[in-house]
């Protein structure tokens, strides 16, 4: 939590129980987030930064009713999906998946992903790392070293948020900074502490008293501009928080109220209870696609989505007839807004989960876990895209060509992001220096 009331600042990590979406009035005078990024196009000036959207799918998401589909494998293995053509000629996906279909030739697929930890957790995806062997203080995730390179893109947006909810199992929630510390940690705009966030007096339920709010934000500048004149030896996480709130760009960022209703439409409605446990925090929440990609254009350098729940032991044909078309619609509309505003070279999007499952349907008509392979779906970053990496064999057990590691991709990120991987280091809490990825070449296919 944070909370300024006169001169005291508190910092906390507890998770707050309201969306930081909710207090989007906060963004008061001066141009809103889309004016001024259309009088930045009209004048010349595009945002350069590079980006990532992670879309991380909890639980271990089915390669066999996604992406790879067995028609002629077994019924107990090739089970009721059907597979379609895509735009792109001999490739085909899932029935469920009509919209991404229609645009294959902007996403790339590896069917072959390979080195997955038999975990439930978001640590190989988030991080890029193996969980064992970890240096004290634990690896950092990637939004987390894209600050400790880069910093922000501009000192009121921070270079990584995470916009997914707290979940009920908690080796879902990201990881964090690990050994880079608290300074470099995501933000994270929900939880239960931003409602009892209080602004030199004026509290949520007074932010539509624009007069009141103005004058505690002049307030708070000039206490801010004192204290850190005063405290030459003040942290980064103060810093960052002093420049998030005494600005309106990332709250604009995430007002999605700002924007086209034409667009906002487009990426649909939030399904809160697409799954019967939905309450728990694996929810489908289709706004978080489009706060991404404004996240991205306000600044932000990693943003990561955690969509759904698909650990579908039992019911994986009913859940996935909820649940993958919502998915397919969001990666469609978030995709096809990318090349829209010209971000498709800068923005890298890379939708996954922590494994593979299991090719044999059980008896409670659900898929177990499958470590020994899984798949993963990129777009963006300027990346070859329209193709199909790796092949498994008739019934999806495993690789038969081209198998692509997790630290793979995750190279690959890096290297759409300007970082060479063979030479970039970041020292640990003993100063020893860290490559930023265990694999040091991207992904030839994609780059």
């Amino acid at each position: 939590m944070l909370t300024i009331s006169g001169n005291a600042i508190r910092l906390c990590d507890r998770l707050p129980r309201r969306d930081f979406l909710t207090i989007g009035s906060l963004a008061v005078g001066g141009l809103t987030l889309p004016r001024l990024l259309r009088a930045e196009a009209q004048a010349g000036v595009r945002a350069s930064h590079k980006a990532i959207i992670m879309v991380y799918l909890t639980g271990g998401p089915p390669h066999q009713d996604m992406v790879d589909l067995k028609t002629d494998a077994p019924a107990e293995v090739r089970g009721e999906f059907r597979p379609i053509a895509t735009n792109v000629p001999g490739i085909q996906i899932s029935e469920l998946m009509p919209r991404v279909a229609a645009m294959m030739d902007k996403f790339a697929i590896i069917r072959s992903l390979v080195g997955a930890e038999d975990r439930h957790s978001s640590f190989q995806c988030a991080t890029g790392r193996l969980f064992r062997s970890q240096p004290q203080g634990g690896w950092p995730e990637i939004g987390s070293v894209l600050s400790k390179l880069h910093g922000p893109v501009d000192p009121s947006v921070p270079p990584a948020v995470d916009l997914s909810m707290k979940m009920e199992h908690q080796p879902y929630n990201l990881p964090g900074p690990g050994f880079l510390g608290m300074a470099h940690s995501p933000f994270k705009p929900s939880g239960d502490a931003m409602n009892d966030m209080v602004l030199q007096g004026v509290s949520l339920d007074r932010l539509t008293d624009r007069g009141s709010l103005l004058a505690s934000l002049d307030r708070f500048r000039r206490q801010a501009d004192a204290q850190a004149a005063s405290q030459s030896d003040a942290d980064g996480f103060t810093e960052r928080a002093l420049g998030i709130l005494s600005s309106s760009r990332l709250v604009e960022a995430l007002d999605l109220s700002r924007e086209d209703p034409r667009i906002r439409e487009r990426y649909g409605k939030d399904d809160p209870e697409c799954l019967p446990y939905s309450k728990a925090g694996y929810q489908a929440h289709m706004s978080k696609f489009l706060a991404a990609r404004r996240l991205v254009e306000a600044g932000a350098r990693c943003v990561t989505v955690a969509f759904a729940d698909f650990d579908w032991h039992g019911g994986n044909f009913t859940n996935g007839r909820k649940v993958i078309p919502l998915l397919d619609h969001g990666l469609a509309a978030l995709v096809s807004d990318l090349h829209e505003r010209g971000l498709d070279r800068d923005v890298s999007v890379v939708v996954w989960g922590e494994f593979g499952r299991t090719p044999k349907i059980n008896a409670s008509a659900g898929r177990d876990h499958w470590p020994r392979v899984t798949f993963a779906m990129l777009a963006g970053g300027g990346m070859t895209t329209g193709q199909v990496i790796g092949e498994t064999n008739r019934l999806a057990e495993e690789p038969v060509s081209r198998p692509v590691h997790f630290q793979d991709v995750t190279a690959t990120l890096y290297h759409n992001l300007g970082i060479d991987t063979a030479h970039t280091t970041i020292p640990d809490l003993n100063g020893r220096p860290q490559y930023v990825a265990e694999t040091h070449e991207p992904i030839r296919e994609l780059v």
